[in-house]
């Protein structure tokens, strides 16, 4: 039986919250599925502040402004009142991966980000080697600052540069310019011996040049990883209201992505998920948990989380307005709601997460990671193979090229009968 929503939307209609206790009890009730192992565990840490909000952006972010102005103790504070909170959930499970994102972390000092890594450790227990990773934005890049980001432990960088091409960072509402941009990879590639580049594609009045020239100067930079996202126009943003103009084609964007496959493979970047290339060794292995249906604790204002119990996978979200956040971490109370994912729906979130790596999936993780027989998507699977879309062996299933190309139509293959 599928566990009803912890609290209510809104804090004025939350009942009285459960103790640690309480929570994990009702996580570990018997249930219909059965586990055989937890996966692995990451630590998802959200900081919702940005100078500006970008027209594109659907995440949970807030503008603070060029001056800052942030309530960083604070906020340093509840996040480890909601990490103690939140530690009978996790008990003992060591953490492979760290993701500090936002927002845009990199507003915080580095001295701030060397109190909350130190107030993890000594909370939870880090794999040797374990990966830390920080966002941050060229607008807010400073000479020595990554620098002194690496002092404080994080060992690795994604740097939402998103193109290099001034007049299309103002289209995108940036807050930096190309000067920019390239100042703070440069810092980046000196600072840190694995770091990530995101770029965007199918931007306003883009054409193949112009994409080609980002290209060019970003890889120019030998980044260990890159990340090329389509712009989509999402609801809720202020492009959804006003939505720009000479956005590229369908036929156009497609020929975009082939001119990226092709140039990241000439600069020796495997396409090892649909938006992420890599060098060798330098894979995000904190994404690759989320696509791997690992579990991941998510605390910070918004935060959303993935946790696996012997009966149960539970999606856990925290209260999303900083403010509501800041007021309620501190008293225990980080969490806005939970629920348990029906287990009709499990095969489809497994797919949507897994099929978006070209190497695939082992069917002894699908069993594991779901507690599902293979059976229950057996019919889907061949329905994939018959259209071209998966490739498979006695051990693994993987997309093909056409299931790369057509991925959203190999996912909905594995929706939920109605």
């Amino acid at each position: 039986m599928s566990l009803p929503p912890l609290v209510a939307a809104s804090a004025a209609e939350a009942p009285p919250p459960l103790s640690s206790a309480e929570l994990v009890a009702r996580y570990l009730r018997p249930g219909t599925l059965q586990l055989s192992e937890q996966p692995p565990l990451s630590l998802y840490i959200h900081l919702p502040w940005c100078i500006a909000k970008c027209p594109y952006c659907d995440f949970n972010s807030h503008a603070a402004g060029a001056s800052g102005g942030l309530p960083e103790q604070a906020y340093l504070d509840a996040l480890v009142a909601d990490l103690e909170a939140a530690l009978p959930q996790v008990w003992g499970r060591p953490v492979v991966s760290i993701f500090i994102g936002g927002g845009t972390p990199s507003l915080f000092s580095p001295d701030g980000i060397a109190r909350l890594l130190a107030d993890v450790r000594a909370r939870l227990p880090l794999v040797p080697a374990c990966e830390i990773t920080l966002e941050a934005n060229p607008g807010t890049f400073e000479r020595e600052r990554f620098r002194a980001f690496r002092a404080a432990g994080v060992t690795r960088l994604s740097i939402g540069v998103q193109s290099f091409d001034d007049a299309m960072l103002q289209r995108l509402g940036r807050v930096h310019d190309g000067a920019q941009a390239r100042a703070a990879v440069a810092e980046a590639a000196a600072a840190f011996d694995t770091f990530n580049l995101d770029l965007m594609y199918a931007l306003p009045g883009q054409g193949l040049a112009q994409l080609q020239a980002d290209l060019d100067t970003a890889l120019a930079f030998q980044p260990p990883h890159l990340s090329v996202y389509h712009l989509t126009i999402e609801p809720n943003t202020w492009f959804a209201h006003q939505p720009p103009a000479n956005l590229p084609d369908d036929d156009l964007a497609s020929d975009m992505l082939d001119l990226i496959v092709a140039r990241t493979a000439q600069a020796g970047l495997g396409r090892y998920e649909v938006s992420a290339f890599a060098r060798a060794g330098h894979r995000c292995a904190h994404n690759l948990n989320y696509w791997q249906f690992g579990d991941y604790l998510g605390i910070g204002a918004g935060a959303h989380g993935k946790l696996s119990y012997p009966h149960r996978v539970i999606r856990q979200v925290r209260w999303r307005e900083p403010n509501t956040y800041l007021a309620r971490a501190p008293l225990g109370q980080a969490m806005s709601n939970d629920d348990e994912v029906a287990r009709k729906q499990l095969p489809f979130e497994f797919m949507l997460n897994a099929l978006r790596l070209r190497e695939g999936f082992a069917l002894s993780d699908y069993l594991a990671r779901t507690g599902l027989p293979i059976s229950s998507v057996a019919r889907a699977l061949d329905q994939a193979q018959a259209q071209g879309l998966i490739e498979r062996d006695a051990a693994r299933v993987w997309p093909s090229a056409r299931g790369f190309d057509f991925l959203s139509d190999l996912q909905a293959l594995f929706l939920p009968a109605d």
